[in-house]
């Protein structure tokens, strides 16, 4: 199981630029807003309000070494720099560590999903879709990987399965999954 703080996980998380000067650095950012939407918060701004809280902040300071949370501002400069590969790089990472150590028998459900407040949002050509492998029995999403449309969902299970070490477990997919190089990346 997991020995390493959240923040040490996301230490390696690529930045679309380089940045000097805040006093809280992009793994410590995100820390916080997973640990916040983990308490079930829905937005930054609520995740911010929890995380300036006395106690709070003492528990960040105490159990994952952010010495100090970063004014809203701040904090949404930080989670603005963060690459998304990488970001899922590292987040799969400490998913894992999470895991049993061995997955043998477990299910593993995939599924595409359509992220809907995407659709009506001017930045996005088209709604955003996600690609998700989840283990039944646990109930936990370990992996996923973001679609450019509904017609590419096949070649990204196909990579998402090969990124993951699915050994011994029950795959479950939609049938438009039932693809000969889908089958091959199952093996």
């Amino acid at each position: 199981m997991m020995n390493n703080t959240i923040t040490e996980y996301f230490t390696e998380v690529e930045t679309s630029k380089e940045y000097n000067g805040y006093f809280c650095c992009v793994a410590e950012a995100i820390t916080i807003v997973i640990l916040g939407n983990m308490g079930g918060l829905k937005n930054i701004s609520q995740i911010h309000q929890w995380a300036t809280d006395d106690r709070v902040s003492g528990f960040l300071k105490e159990k994952s070494g952010i010495e100090d949370v970063p004014c809203y501002y701040w904090l949404l400069c930080l989670l603005k720099l963060v690459e998304p590969v990488s970001l899922n790089r590292c987040f799969n990472k400490w998913v894992k560590s999470m895991m049993p150590e061995s997955m043998e028998g477990m299910t593993i459900s995939l599924d595409r999903k359509t992220i809907r407040s995407t659709g009506k949002m001017d930045s996005y050509e088209s709604p955003l879709h996600i690609v998700s492998a989840q283990v039944t029995e646990l109930g936990m999403t370990f992996a996923q990987k973001s679609v450019e449309g509904k017609s590419n969902e096949i070649p990204a299970v196909q990579e998402l399965l090969e990124e993951l070490d699915i050994g011994g477990c029950i795959i479950v997919a939609d049938v438009l999954n039932c693809q000969k190089n889908t089958a091959k990346a199952v093996n």
